[in-house]
């Protein structure tokens, strides 16, 4: 029996990527409600093979297309995929403000881990076969950046300024009845903006796909712990602190703790009426 399952484990592993079968441990986690595993994993692998062709596959020489083409493809992917974060960057951020539980955050960055490993040799597969450009993925150079501290700020700076922008659009701002189309597509916007600003590590602002276009690249997790330094400290740490700012400027808990100072929001609001009552005295 042994035998047999030791034959049918190595099969396996030579098939499929390093680490998917593992994220199987996490996507069982006790939750409450639907699990989102499946749906980070369906919604990873559209938003990459959507998100990353213009440029490659397609408009490799139009800026203007390749932009149009990239915020459709945020927005279709989000559609069709049902609503997921494909980052764990911003799945902790909405651990951070309350938005989802520890189990469903863990779930849904399995979830687009293992999207992220299927997608990229999907993609290479589907390339090869129409005979298109390869894809490309962010790539930390430690030879350019050998401390990785410009590479981490990068990460940093960018993903804090995404979830700004996450936050914004979803929860500050109405578009009315057309606030979804509206919102997904600044979000592109933004996104395709973010990646021109920030070139020195990518960007990524997501750490799987830092990580799972790696793993493509080479076969095997990074061996150098800078990679993990820039794709997955930097950035959810720039998570972390936009999340905190938020939490500051709206009044949300912060890892499930109330803030001693704040809400600026409420204050803004209560200074307006404070005034506009002095006025009538």
């Amino acid at each position: 029996m042994f035998s047999l399952l030791s034959s049918l484990t190595s099969q396996l592993s030579a098939v499929m990527p390093p680490g998917l079968i593992q994220t199987l441990a996490i996507a069982f986690f006790p939750l409450t409600g639907t699990n989102p595993y499946l749906n980070e994993v369906v919604g990873t692998i559209i938003m990459v093979a959507l998100t990353f062709s213009p440029g490659k596959w397609i408009f490799s020489d139009a800026i203007v297309p390749q932009w149009t083409v990239h915020a459709m493809g945020v927005v279709t992917a989000d559609k069709l995929g049902g609503g997921q974060h494909v980052n764990p960057s911003m799945s902790v951020a909405m651990y951070a403000l309350g938005k989802c539980t520890y189990s469903e955050m863990m779930i849904r960055i399995a979830g687009s881990m293992a999207g992220g490993l299927i997608a990229f040799p999907l993609c290479k597969i589907f390339s090869d076969s129409m005979g298109l450009t390869p894809l490309g993925g962010p790539e930390y150079n430690p030879e350019s950046d050998p401390d990785a501290s410009a590479s981490a700020f990068n990460e940093f700076a960018a993903t804090m300024l995404l979830a700004f922008l996450v936050f914004a659009v979803n929860w500050e701002l109405n578009f009315g009845k057309f606030h979804y189309w509206i919102k997904q597509t600044l979000t592109a916007i933004g996104i395709r903006f973010l990646i021109v600003s920030f070139p020195t590590s990518g960007p990524a602002m997501n750490p799987m796909l830092g990580t799972t276009w790696a793993v493509f690249a080479t076969g095997k997790y990074p061996d150098d712990v800078r990679h993990y330094f820039v794709y997955w400290v930097a950035s959810m740490l720039g998570a972390v602190v936009a999340s905190f700012i938020y939490a500051v400027y709206s009044g949300s808990e912060f890892f499930g703790m109330k803030l001693p100072f704040g809400p600026i929001k409420g204050g803004e609001k209560a200074v307006v009426s404070s005034t506009k009552k002095k006025k009538k005295n």
